[in-house]
């Protein structure tokens, strides 16, 4: 059987004529090249022994050209497609182009309607949440630019205007405020400006108005007012005494300084040595109701207590008998005390009312004018003022012979509670709840001097008989003794473990300090360095007040068990001798 060697390609005419001018330029390049024989692989046949022996066929040349790399069409440039715009609210806007409404998906076109775009229920409360967010903060910042008052009464007078509630219940100053900021914010953003430039014009013109008032009260009426010509008189006469006794004073001083025989040191001590061997001597239920004030009398024979019945009575000394009962009051009595000159006694009252009585119950004068109750009294020691302190806050000056009121004296922010004199009766010390203690200067009427250092009220107040240490106590539990030469607190006592509710400086030479409290204690201190000298103990319950006899030889205290204490000495020396 016999085969071809060789096969050589050729190509028919249909097929050279569908080829281009490239296709010819190959081809004839192909054929320029000469061809290699390709050496064919035979496998190795195994031939079954009764099978015919076939002879290998010879391999056909295979002579085809290259594939042909056409060259790639450029891709169709697609315009841009145009989305439509965010829409707000869920609106719907008609699309211009065609190509829109092919990409729009079944979603997107609403059933019937051709070209309108559409967004889900969820986005859109998305979108509104942002869009509200947004005019809150919008609302905020220009909500911080404007101007509000700050003042809550002018607060309320614009919400007034604003035709707002002028408070909400529960609403507090800074909460009114804001509220108040946040409708001016609202108010600009919706263009009502000339509501709200009404309203603060409104609020001008009335300030101006309230101002040109003030302007015209103040030149009608001045806040400094001349005094009366009794006040006038009692100043002159206030001044004349106290420069008599600041020189008996201060020549007292001088003789025993230059006086060889005068041992001060050991005066001290023997008063000192007095006041520690204080016994109680003496115990007696005063009244029915709690006991408020009591008070020695000039010679030390005459005890008078008063009590929250308002009743108050003298008692005859030392064995606290009972003399007579004062009855007049119509509420509780808060104080009494003894005139220094007279046998006369005051005592003040929550009926606003302080009343001057003899030792034989008769009434001599009552002192009317304050606006609330009474707390301490005391009388000058001339003996012809008596000072008066009030929860109003204010004390009083007023003429004891004629009842007259001299002086209306304010000054503290809060009630006035303590009031005592100077030993020469130029000054005048009160103490209130505004834990601030004032001296003041009876002869001209000024604050000389504001004592700070209490950090809750005082309530009691004594000058020293040397002129120049003044002691005060107060609900801190503390005494403190101030230096009025140096202006500053000289010692700081941590007295009680309750509100120190009296202190009185022994009243010959002011040896020792006695203090009362409502700790059911009364203690004494020593004048030379403050150190303790003996505890009072032997009330039940609060102890309201206290009183030294003039010559030191007795310490009166009462409390609320309704009971008369008297404490004395049980040495049997002499008492101090009385100037």
């Amino acid at each position: 059987m016999e085969v071809d060697e060789e096969n050589p390609a050729s190509t028919s005419p249909t097929e050279a004529s569908d080829l281009g001018p490239d296709s010819q330029t190959l081809v004839s390049s192909v054929h320029a090249t000469p061809l290699q024989p390709i050496q064919p692989i035979v496998p190795p046949v195994v031939v079954p022994p009764t099978a015919p022996i076939v002879p290998p066929i010879a391999p056909i040349p295979s002579i085809l050209p290259p594939p042909v790399i056409r060259p790639l069409a450029p891709l169709p440039v697609r315009p841009p497609v145009l989305r439509p715009p965010i829409l707000q609210n869920g609106e719907v806007r008609e699309s211009d182009s065609d190509s829109d409404n092919e990409d729009s998906g079944p979603t997107r076109t609403a059933p019937g309607t051709t070209g309108e775009y559409e967004i889900s229920e969820e986005s859109r409360l998305v979108r509104e949440r942002q869009e509200k967010a947004i005019q809150e903060l919008m609302m905020k910042r220009r909500a911080k630019a404007l101007a509000v008052p700050t003042n809550d009464m002018a607060v309320r007078t614009r919400l007034r205007k604003l035709g707002e509630p002028m408070t909400l219940f529960g609403e507090r100053e800074m909460e009114r405020r804001e509220r108040l900021r946040m409708i001016m914010a609202k108010l600009d953003a919706e263009g009502q400006l000339e509501k709200l430039m009404k309203a603060h014009e409104e609020e001008e013109a009335a300030a101006t108005a309230a101002k040109a008032d003030v302007e015209e009260e103040i030149i009608q009426y001045p806040f400094l007012t001349e005094g009366t010509k009794t006040l006038k008189d009692a100043r002159v006469d206030i001044a004349r005494y106290s420069l008599v006794q600041a020189a008996l004073r201060i020549r007292r001083e001088q003789r025993k300084r230059d006086d060889p025989d005068e041992d001060m040191d050991a005066e001290l001590d023997w008063a000192l040595g007095q006041a520690a061997n204080l016994v109680l001597d003496c115990s007696e239920i005063g009244d029915d109701r709690p006991l408020s004030g009591c008070s020695f009398s000039r010679d030390g024979e005459k005890l008078a207590t008063c009590s929250l019945s308002g009743v108050t009575k003298l008692w005859r000394m030392p064995n606290i008998e009972r003399e007579s009962t004062l009855k007049g009051h119509t509420e509780r009595a808060t104080d009494v005390v003894f005139s220094p000159v007279h046998d006369h006694l005051a005592t003040a009252s929550a009926d606003r009312t302080a009343r001057l009585w003899d030792t034989n119950g008769s009434l001599l004068r009552t002192f009317e004018g304050h606006l609330d109750r009474l707390a301490r009294i005391s009388f000058h020691p001339s003996g012809k003022y008596l000072g008066t302190t009030s929860f109003d806050k204010t004390w009083r000056l007023w003429d004891v012979e004629n009842g007259e009121e001299l002086l209306l004296q304010e000054g503290h922010s809060r009630s006035v509670y303590g009031l005592d004199f100077h030993r020469d009766g130029s000054l005048a010390a009160s103490c209130g709840l505004d834990a601030l203690a004032r001296v003041w200067d009876l002869r001209t009427g000024k604050s000389i001097l504001t004592l700070e250092g209490h950090v809750k009220p005082v309530l009691g107040i004594s000058f020293s008989p040397n002129g120049y240490h003044l002691a005060t106590g107060g609900e801190d539990n503390t005494c403190r003794v101030w230096d009025l030469r140096k202006r500053k607190t000289l010692y700081t006592i941590p007295a009680h473990s309750n509100l120190i509710s009296e202190v009185k400086f022994e009243p010959q030479e002011g040896y020792f300090l006695v203090t009362a409290s409502y700790d059911m204690t009364a203690k004494i201190w020593s004048a030379r360095d403050f150190k303790p000298v003996k505890t009072l103990a032997g009330h039940e319950a609060k102890v309201t007040s206290l009183d030294v006899a003039g010559d030191g030889r007795y310490i009166a205290t009462v409390s609320h068990d309704r009971k008369i204490k008297l404490w004395s000495s049980s040495s049997k020396g002499k008492a101090m001798d009385v100037d």
